[in-house]
């Protein structure tokens, strides 16, 4: 049984949502409240494995939540529901350790399927919310990298470049595996060492990562035609 938290300031919202999750038998809504501070007691008595959280909230807003709840309960996954995407946000919200974005408007389907995402998995955003996020980290400063936060700092071989490109493209490791013709397994062994190299936690925290430090730079013989409309992916 997995354990959900609301918090989420539009009752009615907030209502459907407790509906929802509550309607599924693997399912379980701790309590659905409409601010962080009400939230931080119940993720404390509760242990709730995933809070469902608002970025605008009164009083301390979403992303300040999943900071203050990712350091006292690091198990519990945020999933953070936008109305907006605006690009300093996402990225703010990245940095908290935000474990996914999912938009006002989802279906339910895939607020469950985010949801019901493993603990160690990949990070939930759709492929839109993505190309904001990789757009607004801009061209490199042509200053040295950022500093990483641990991990091997080996450069990547061209082949891990190549994944990180099509990471960066809203593709997760099944989609990599198939464009360049190689198994799930090695696809998802090039993301692992890729997240390693860049002391990433996550697969759209490298991507971050990678774009501040220009690694994201696509040349003239890259590809760029769009992709297909995709449900939200792991990152």
């Amino acid at each position: 049984m997995i354990r959900v938290l609301v918090v989420e300031d539009q009752r009615t919202l907030a209502d459907a949502l407790e509906i929802a999750i509550g309607a599924q038998p693997d399912l379980f809504c701790v309590g659905a409240v409409g601010t962080v501070e009400q939230a931080l007691p119940l993720v404390a008595s509760h242990s709730p494995d995933v809070v469902l959280m608002d970025i605008h909230l009164p009083g301390a807003d979403g992303i300040e939540g999943t900071r203050r709840i990712r350091a006292d309960h690091p198990r519990t996954r945020v999933l953070l529901l936008t109305a907006d995407t605006d690009p300093g946000q996402l990225v703010a919200a990245t940095s908290a350790g935000a474990a996914g974005f999912l938009a006002k408007d989802s279906a339910f389907p895939a607020v469950l399927a985010a949801i019901r995402a493993p603990a160690e998995g990949p990070m939930y955003v759709e492929e839109s919310t993505l190309g904001i996020l990789v757009a607004a980290l801009g061209p490199p400063t042509g200053g040295p990298a950022p500093a990483r936060r641990g991990g091997d700092r080996t450069e990547l071989t061209a082949r891990e470049r190549e994944v990180l490109l099509l990471m960066g493209r809203g593709l997760g490791p099944g989609a990599i595996a198939e464009r360049l013709v190689v198994s799930p397994h090695t696809a998802r062994g090039h993301v692992k060492r890729i997240m390693a190299k860049l002391g990433a936690h996550s697969q759209l925290e490298a991507v971050v990562i990678a774009g501040r430090s220009g690694l994201l730079r696509v040349s003239a013989q890259e590809p760029t035609e769009p992709q297909e409309p995709q449900e939200p992916q792991g990152y």
